[in-house]
């Protein structure tokens, strides 16, 4: 168990789980394709990486090329997630996934995802991770995280209200998105601490869930240092 602060306990009906960075560490292959690509059109590849994680491509594209048509984007976001599907060169469950899944197993859960149905198909097999019955993928929504979308949607095919479910996510945009569903946010990992979640862990092993006699979920929490 990582080094923490005093365990924090939540209480929720339902969580619902962001996938890269959150489940999965997928960065290496994240920056080997947007490097390339911020490159190719003449982006600085180091602002471009503060932006990529959490959207679909094509909102990220649109945010670093506000003039570009929109078209365009949709049409480079398809061949960036055929590349993407292609190369799990280095993808690995974030340390302890395999775990907190298992426990899940039999609570109502969702994978809530801005990676299309065959990219986090690709991702969740690499890493030897379940992959949820439910679950909200890019063609599920209209609008890319930060929108709140995804998290919404997510709670309604699970039945749940939105102020019963937590969150897990990793990035700004997902936490956003999150908090602007309405739900309590647990952020994982390096970039989750710096936006807000309602408490912050490294991984996922600061994290143990049990099944509480009213069929809610517990969750103690140990948070990161400060």
């Amino acid at each position: 168990m990582p080094a923490s602060t005093t365990p924090v306990v939540l209480s929720a009906r339902a969580l619902l789980l962001d996938m890269d960075g959150t489940l999965v560490n997928s960065d290496a292959v994240v920056e080997r394709c947007w490097r390339d690509w911020a490159q190719s059109h003449g982006l600085d590849p180091d602002a471009a990486m503060k932006v990529v994680h959490g959207r679909q491509g094509y909102a990220t594209m649109a945010l670093l090329l506000p003039d570009r048509p929109m078209e365009l984007n949709h049409a480079d976001n398809a061949v960036m997630l055929a590349r993407e599907t292609a190369d799990t060169d280095g993808v690995v469950p974030v340390e302890g996934a395999p775990a907190f899944l298992a426990a899940l197993e039999e609570l109502p859960h969702a994978l809530v995802t801005s990676a299309d149905e065959a990219l986090a198909t690709a991702r969740m097999t690499a890493s030897a991770l379940p992959i949820p019955g439910v679950r909200v993928t890019a063609e599920s929504v209209a609008a890319s995280k930060p929108h709140p979308e995804g998290f919404l949607k997510g709670a309604a095919e699970l039945g749940v209200d939105p102020a019963d479910c937590i969150v897990f996510e990793d990035s700004g945009a997902g936490i956003e998105a999150g908090r602007a569903a309405g739900m309590r946010v647990v952020g994982v990992g390096p970039r989750a601490g710096e936006h807000g979640p309602t408490v912050h862990v490294p991984d996922l092993t600061a994290v143990r869930v049990e099944s509480a006699a009213d069929g809610s979920i517990t969750l103690t929490v140990h948070p990161a240092a400060a």
